[in-house]
């Protein structure tokens, strides 16, 4: 018989990230399955009343009820906190949930937190919006600016919150520097490592706390499911973090966690691969006339590019670029796309480009937008699997068609418009 408890925990640790991704945290069950196993049952049952009483009061292993915990997220947990070297994990049910809790579980009214602006518009609208409702004060800081930390961390704070690379901009935070300020006046640092993913940084390691992810991006990295993870000490994540899930209800579902196990397994053969094509992206994209200006972390030209080497090991699946005019010019351009997709996600497989002004961070105002450097002209694009030439070509086409009115003229159809027109 197959025991239900992983055979090689002892070994995981030794193990290199791909391999990690592929076999870290699998627990088969008696009947020796390959693939992870999808428990989609809610409840558990026991033998005798004992152990179910052993159980709830945390004395004795096993899952008592889906919402805490099952084994297929528990397999999903571990493998996470492999990959990112992380002391323990929780699942939520999607990236916002993941953040959200983070904060909750540990805020007070009183609190006082400080932030980067440039950030994704759901999260904008907890600090800017939500936790005032609650007293609880969020001072914003430029995000590159270590002078504005150090300004706002000269006197206590309870958490310190910023996205690197941020959304859209891609404006970096210096992990390490900020983690020290923070910590002088006993503030928790969570770092978003969406864009970054596990794979090209490690805030854990540079000084943060707590990491978070939305799994629906590259974790997925196919446009399937929803889903979140934070990560952090093992006392965080099962003295503060665990009651305040358990009790409100962000649960992931053990079919979305077996999906996010599987996206796992390729995740560092597309990630290398989407950073390939991004670094060519950005230069055919700089060289273009129309293109105003072109955000890429690794590229010599990013005001922080330095910063982007010491604390990253790769530049990212994200090019955000600005074209000249405002949005009746970046509107031309991604209508006239035929093989890239408009749509707000991104880490998909399929290359994805949005305009950020008029959707992500469409709830942020004119204002917070234009402190961040979010313009009506910027265009993020979500580097995906196609070729990096017809990926070039589909770019590029579109932009000389929009510059010659041809998108605007035509009202903007979408795929197929320029060989139609």
């Amino acid at each position: 018989m197959t025991s239900s408890i992983p055979s090689s925990t002892h070994n995981e640790h030794r193990w290199h990230p791909a391999t990690r991704l592929v076999r870290g945290g699998t627990r088969r069950s008696e009947y020796g399955e390959t693939s992870e196993a999808l428990f989609l049952n809610s409840g558990f049952v026991y033998d005798r009343a004992e152990i179910a009483e052993a159980r709830f009061a945390g004395e004795a292993p096993g899952f008592v009820y889906s919402r805490y915990n099952n084994p297929t997220l528990s397999m999903f947990e571990r493998r996470m906190t492999l990959l990112e070297d992380a002391e323990d994990c929780l699942a939520t049910g999607s990236g916002m949930a993941a953040v959200f809790a983070a904060l909750m579980c540990q805020l007070r009214s009183g609190d006082r937190v400080v932030v980067a602006r440039a950030m994704f518009g759901s999260c904008f609208y907890i600090f800017d919006e939500l936790l005032p409702r609650f007293g609880i004060e969020t001072v914003f800081v430029d995000g590159p600016d270590l002078d504005q930390w150090r300004d706002a961390l000269a006197q206590p704070a309870a958490c310190v919150f910023f996205e690197t690379p941020a959304n859209p901009t891609l404006s970096l935070v210096d992990i390490a520097a900020v983690s020290a300020l923070a910590h002088a006046v006993g503030a928790k640092v969570i770092v978003d490592n969406v864009f970054s993913t596990p794979l090209l940084q490690s805030p854990l390691k540079l000084g943060a706390d707590i990491v978070v992810y939305s799994g629906t991006k590259h974790i997925d990295g196919q446009g399937r499911c929803l889903g979140g993870a934070v990560l952090g000490s093992e006392s965080f994540c099962r003295e503060t973090l665990q009651p305040f899930l358990r009790h409100t209800g962000p649960a992931l579902s053990p079919f979305n966690a077996w999906i996010l196990l599987k996206g796992l397994e390729t995740l560092s053969l597309r990630v290398k691969a989407q950073c390939r094509t991004a670094v060519r992206i950005a230069d055919s994209l700089a060289d273009h006339p129309t293109v105003t200006r072109v955000l890429y972390p690794f590229r010599d030209d990013h005001s922080q590019a330095g910063l982007a080497r010491r604390q990253m090991r790769g530049g990212g699946t994200i090019v955000s670029f600005e074209v000249a005019g405002g949005k009746t010019e970046a509107f031309a351009v991604l209508n006239a796309l035929e093989l890239i997709d408009i749509s707000n996600n991104l880490g998909d497989t399929k290359s994805l480009i949005t305009h950020p002004a008029s959707s992500t961070h469409r709830s942020m105002s004119l204002e917070a937008r234009d402190q961040i450097g979010l313009t009506d002209s910027l265009i993020r694009l979500s580097v995906g699997l196609e070729d990096t030439d017809d990926l070039i070509k589909d770019l590029l086409g579109a932009m000389q068609y929009a510059a010659c009115g041809g998108s605007s003229a035509a009202g903007g159809t979408g795929i197929g418009q320029r060989q139609a027109s």
